[in-house]
């Protein structure tokens, strides 16, 4: 099947950015990466990372909603400790 070369991919986009003269002998010339062991151990890096990164984020979240309840809890305590008006 061929490529469809209207179509232009995020990751082409990241790819040309990174590097134009990796992106043209990948996608231009065709040619083989030289080590693929290696984009394997950093597609596994960036996966790792990701997962760090969406862990990061509910644990900020997490520590925000805390806050949050700590200060609910706080003013509670004031209003019943200052008692009727």
């Amino acid at each position: 099947m061929a490529k469809d070369r209207s179509l232009v991919r995020a990751s082409d986009i990241a790819s040309w950015t990174y590097c134009h003269r990796a992106w043209w002998l990948a996608h231009v010339q065709q040619a083989e990466n030289e080590n693929p062991q290696a984009l394997g151990r950093g597609s596994q890096a960036h996966r790792r990372h990701g997962a760090g990164l969406v862990r990061a984020t509910r644990l900020q979240r997490l520590g925000l909603a805390l806050v949050l309840a700590g200060l609910i809890l706080a003013g509670l305590a004031l209003l019943l400790w200052l008692g009727p008006f």
